[in-house]
């Protein structure tokens, strides 16, 4: 790849005063040579001739309100409930946790805004998480004032939103996306709960560390089903969206 130079040379008259020293022998003229990669109007794409991130993300509510935004993660445009979490730590277990299914979730500490920066540290640590959450088609964003929409949405309660990398959809077109989808009535309970039991073998629980048998079974699994493994103990946990759009959830359970 071709590289542009540009030399400096520091000369005992740039650095001193107009008077020079009484012996300016013993000072030498050093030149500093500065490269970097030339890029052509041919070859550079995209971004790739900017070395800095830019604003490539908008974030845009219901509510008419525009967010600029850096993007990292998965691209594209999603749409989903805007939310916010006040946790000062836990972010892994908050990306994970299938109650937040169709949500966008703001995280009001400043610390969590470069996620996308973070050097691994944790020995248990297999990837970063930009690749992390382009596997999963996860949009993330940064250098946008969560705080400042947190309190839109104390306010205003929470709101819809449509998050966009994409250049070519206006700023109307994503606001009538926002304004024609909705969380209620939507069964996203079904979409991330398991199709069949299966056991918990990761230490990494409370439960299965104190040595317990952990068996993760289905929403819509019967409880005489369940009842049939003669468990020490049955444990509900919480699901995302909107409950009256799972009835099947209360059914499931009344089924004996």
């Amino acid at each position: 790849m071709a590289t542009a130079h540009l030399d400096f040379a520091l000369k005992p008259s740039t650095c001193f005063s107009a008077e020079l020293p009484s012996n300016p022998s013993k000072f030498r003229v050093f030149t500093i040579r500065c490269s970097a990669p030339r890029f052509s109007a041919a070859t550079a794409t995209g971004l790739v001739e900017r070395p800095w991130n830019v604003s490539n993300a908008r974030l845009v509510l219901e509510d008419e309100s525009i967010w600029r935004a850096k993007s990292f993660g998965a691209s594209g445009t999603l749409v989903g409930e805007v939310v916010f979490n006040t946790s000062l730590m836990g972010y892994q277990e908050i990306l994970t946790d299938p109650s937040y299914a169709g949500q966008f979730v703001l995280m009001t500490n400043p610390h969590w805004q470069y996620w996308h920066k973070f050097c691994t540290s944790n020995w248990r640590c297999t990837k970063e998480l930009p690749k992390y959450l382009a596997e999963r088609n996860i949009m993330g964003i940064y250098d946008v004032d969560t705080r400042a929409i947190t309190r839109r949405l104390r306010q205003d309660g929470s709101l819809i939103g449509v998050l966009s990398t994409e250049e070519s959809k206006t700023d109307e077109e994503l606001l009538e996306m926002s304004r024609s989808w909705d969380i209620v009535g939507i069964d996203l309970l079904s979409s991330v709960s398991c199709k069949e039991p299966y056991e918990w073998v990761d230490k990494t629980k409370c439960l299965a560390s104190n040595g317990c048998k952990i068996t993760v079974v289905p929403s819509m699994r019967p409880a005489s089903e369940t009842l049939k493994m003669k468990p020490d103990g049955v444990l509900f946990s919480n699901g995302p969206g909107d409950p009256s759009a799972v009835p099947y959830a209360v059914e499931t359970q009344l089924r004996r």
